[in-house]
């Protein structure tokens, strides 16, 4: 019998979930077993998932979990060294020689275990098949909004916390623009992440250039990144990725203010953005890189969860036929993951 165990996410500021009971409810009845973890702070009532039969586990207790119990969790786990015995299903950031990557694919090497990376959860056309995207790029758009705002009235960008929804988050952006109108470059744009973040922009009055794979096909340089207001990178950081900010952006001539890094892998060797290296936070949605005129990045790394409710319902309609299909977790894109898996764990030493 598979059985999948819901975990309580540990990071700060987490509130979505990858299930909902209606879609715990299914995999019942699809004859799959579901454990999910009491938490305080998961966007969905604990009650809810016991009404429709799921089995209910203190929170953090999946370390204890039978051994073929399947880990299913967004964000990452502790950094704490823990060996890991059991088959996970997360956003590992393991793949693209990131530090904390390699630390986690070794605590897999040194327990036995395995991640099924929902980066990596791909259908035959190499194409993922669940992403909280839209909603990534929707809300980075707002945050780098609201920075830019902030900039105009030579204020530090407040700090952010939970929108109860999009129409909520764009009326605040749309507030503190006060009618301005500056300029976006969005590259990526016919992606998931692009769409949200072109949306907000012309959602709140914004005139947007949108570029895909055919403007960035020649590799570089992009001038043009710098002769708009604020430019959203929305596509992943892979080998091969061209550099759109480069390191001496400072001491060029420029009309940029704000970096949204919506794809934001600043500590990977790919990363597209070269004038920062951490991840900023909702507590300090900005970093400032350059001055006179600024310049700030905003590279917050869990941006759906600002608008926790949506982007869950969102995600989980989406990985719900796939969660159904766990019996046959070596097939489809489960195997596909597995794969991903396989191959980098191969490449740790320690």
């Amino acid at each position: 019998m598979t059985h999948l165990w819901v975990r309580a996410e540990s990071r700060e500021n987490e509130e979505r979930v990858g299930v909902l009971p209606e879609g715990v409810s299914a995999l019942l009845a699809a004859g799959i077993d579901v454990t999910v973890e009491e938490s305080a702070s998961r966007v969905v009532p604990t009650g809810d998932y016991a009404a429709v039969g799921a089995e209910i586990a203190p929170e953090g207790s999946w370390v204890d979990a039978p051994k073929d119990a399947i880990i299913f969790g967004l964000k990452e786990l502790p950094d704490n060294g823990l060996s890991l015995r059991h088959r996970h299903i997360m956003f590992g950031h393991a793949y693209k020689g990131q530090p904390a990557g390699q630390r986690l694919l070794a605590r897999f090497k040194a327990g036995g275990g395995a991640l099924y990376d929902l980066e990596y959860l791909e259908n035959e056309d190499g194409r993922r098949v669940a992403a909280f995207g839209y909603w990534a790029g929707y809300a980075g758009a707002a945050v780098s909004l609201l920075a830019f705002a902030a900039q105009e009235t030579a204020s530090p960008c407040p700090p952010v916390s939970t929108w109860a929804s999009s129409t909520d988050m764009r009326n605040d952006v749309q507030s503190a623009l006060n009618g301005a109108t500056p300029t976006a470059l969005v590259i990526g744009a016919l992606g998931r992440v692009g769409t949200g973040a072109s949306d907000l922009c012309e959602d709140v009055g914004l005139t947007v250039t949108k570029w895909d794979m055919a403007e960035t096909a020649h590799g570089g340089p992009f001038p043009e990144v710098l002769d708009h207001t604020l430019f959203f990178n929305c596509i992943l950081a892979r080998p091969g990725t061209p550099v759109f900010v480069p390191a001496d952006t400072c001491d060029r001539p420029r009309q940029l203010r704000v970096i949204g890094d919506i794809a934001c892998d600043p500590d990977s060797d790919f990363s597209p953005i070269k004038v920062y290296d951490h991840v900023t936070s909702w507590d300090t949605p900005v970093t400032r890189v350059c001055n006179a005129p600024p310049l700030e990045v905003m590279a917050i790394d869990n941006l759906p969860s600002l608008m926790p409710r949506e982007s869950s319902e969102d995600f989980a309609a989406q990985l719900l036929p796939h969660l159904k299909a766990l019996g046959d977790i070596n097939k489809g894109v489960w195997g596909r993951a597995k794969t991903y898996f396989d191959t980098h764990i191969q490449k740790v030493t320690a």
